[in-house]
């Protein structure tokens, strides 16, 4: 069985170049990983390289909600909402410990995007087609109520709400969870290694590719009898590489979020609010922060490190005021921030926020298939389309002989806890289990939310002993590490723990003698711990500063 530490990475790599698979992924983001998760469980024999670190992209950039679609009402999407609706329980199921419901407020004042017919009228629609469960469908609010609920929330003109469910995640960590569980099947993956060229055959058909340690400069070279690429943002620049950029091609559109501590935005409840412009944008409360956004603008910059502008910081903070008047957020406040930018198939003459969100698979005539679209509540659905085209293709040529789908009742990794209406007994069972380890029952809980049926190894980090590092964070960076494939200090800081933007606190606390840490498991001399320290600062000072780049 194949496994996910940092500190087999190099072994991964080599074994990469000496065997033979049936797919090889090229992406390692929540569109990638369901991928190498549902081929796995189908019995192939499954790679997957990650040129830059696991979910480093579009996966842990945005807004984090696995949601039914509620937008694609006011765009008639109908097929879309039922389709998302149901994709976004079975995400619930298979991994309770990473997806939460999330009661959202939807208020409607005189002369806004929704009234109370409209919004009464579409919210029965929407949990309808999207399936959902008697417990958690609408509720309409009078403006009495909606002001309990939000007391923050603009009084003029405000004529109720309607309250409904969404599912917030954790993006990043829904990815690694789903990255795990496929290495625990077997699947062969590797973070920051670069698909730099494509191998052929005769017949000019793709059968390898040439490899890339982005960390060591080793090359490789990778034969595989399918690939797709699933590398989203990048999806034109592979297709390039095989010389098939024809016909679609994307665009991409820039999400901006800023984030707030409560004491200045002090919001308990998640709200779904249109703006002056007629968009619509989310405030959610998050571990003692509340977030907002995004924007919704095309963008042609640098897709590693995207910039926040002026504007981009102005129309959020616009819109915070105009919907909570009373807070006076002014750009100060900004705690921190991030930017994510959606791979979207170009439609001619549509803005951003019209362009449909569908996914689409095409095949090169090389043989390159590849995947672009989508969104993050419908990774297993495009997954399981993608691997179905694979398995037919390697089923009428003779190279295998596999059967469906079955990620639809798969606990991902962590999900093994006997699904969602079990959690709450099994975080009570751990939070008792932390005191006996010398933490606080709160902190036991946290940590059992987070790593779900994990949490017993990171527990066990806990034993460790000396450290100049607090117990539960050394606990998880060794986890991190020895699970989880964080090679460098920003893999955990951001994406393995989300501290880079909801924690930044303990970030800018314990930055250096986690560094040092790290320095020591894996042997850095003094010039590559000054790398890491660099560009862990400069991640901070990008999630900080929000200046324009």
């Amino acid at each position: 069985m194949a496994g996910l530490s940092a500190l087999d990475r190099n072994d991964m790599f080599e074994k990469m170049g000496t065997e033979s698979f049936d797919l090889l992924i090229v992406g390692g983001g929540i569109t990638g990983a369901g991928i190498a998760l549902d081929a796995v469980t189908r019995g192939m024999k499954v790679a997957l390289v990650e040129m830059q670190d696991f979910a480093s992209g579009t996966s842990s950039r945005s807004t984090k909600l696995v949601h039914g679609g509620l937008r694609y009402l006011k765009q008639f999407e109908i097929k879309e909402v039922a389709e998302l609706g149901k994709e976004r329980a079975i995400v619930y199921e298979n991994g309770p410990h990473v997806t939460t419901p999330e009661w959202m407020l939807l208020p409607f004042h005189k002369g806004g995007t929704f009234g109370k017919l409209s919004t009464s009228l579409g919210l029965r629609v929407y949990d309808f087609l999207a399936g959902v469960k008697k417990s958690e469908r609408r509720t309409m609010l009078s403006v009495e109520e909606t002001i309990r609920k939000v007391p923050i929330v603009k009084k003029d003109g405000l004529q109720g709400g309607g309250l409904y469910v969404e599912y917030r995640t954790d993006d990043a960590r829904l990815t690694i969870e789903v990255i795990k569980a496929a290495a625990e099947n077997g699947a062969i993956i590797t973070n920051y290694a670069k698909a730099e060229h494509f191998l052929y055959n005769e017949e000019k058909q793709m059968i390898g590719a040439e490899i890339t340690d982005v960390l060591t400069g080793k090359k490789t070279s990778l034969r595989a009898k399918k690939i797709v690429n699933a590398t989203g943002p990048w999806v034109d620049d592979v297709r390039e590489i095989d010389g098939s950029k024809k016909g679609k091609h994307l665009i991409l559109s820039k999400g901006v979020h800023l984030v707030f501590d409560q004491s200045v935005f002090p919001l308990q409840q998640a709200v779904y609010f249109d703006t002056p412009d007629k968009r619509m944008v989310f405030a959610i409360p998050r571990d003692g922060k509340t977030y907002v956004g995004t924007t919704d603008t095309f963008y042609d910059g640098n897709r590693v490190t995207i910039d926040i502008t002026t504007e981009d910081r102005a129309y959020i903070l616009d819109a915070i005021r105009y919907m909570f008047p009373d807070l006076r957020i002014v750009e100060a406040d900004i705690e921190s921030s991030w930017a994510g930018i959606r791979p979207l198939i170009h439609e001619e003459g549509k803005n951003p926020s019209e362009i449909s969100r569908k996914d689409e698979i095409w095949e090169s005539e090389n043989g390159l298939l590849t995947i672009a679209g989508g969104k993050l509540t419908g990774y297993r659905k495009m997954a399981e389309m993608v691997v179905d085209k694979v398995v037919n293709d390697l089923n009428n040529k003779g190279e295998g002989k596999f059967g469906f789908s079955v990620t639809k009742h798969f606990p991902i990794s962590g999900g093994d806890i006997g699904g969602s209406s079990r959690l709450e007994q099994f975080l009570e069972v751990k939070g008792k289990e932390a005191v006996h380890l010398g933490l606080d029952e709160e902190q036991g809980r946290k940590l059992a939310k987070m790593y779900g049926s994990n949490v017993d190894a990171v527990f066990n980090y806990l034993q460790d002993g000396k450290t100049s590092i607090p117990r539960v964070l050394a606990a998880q960076l060794m986890y991190a590490i020895h699970h989880e494939m964080a090679v460098k200090p920003v893999d955990f800081f951001s994406r393995r723990t989300g501290a880079l933007l909801f924690d930044i606190a303990t970030v800018t606390a314990w930055k250096e003698p986690v560094i040092a840490e790290m320095a020591n498991l894996f042997g850095w001399n003094e010039t590559e711990q000054a790398h890491y320290t660099k560009e862990l600062e400069q991640e901070i000072a990008v999630a900080t500063t929000a200046v324009e780049l």
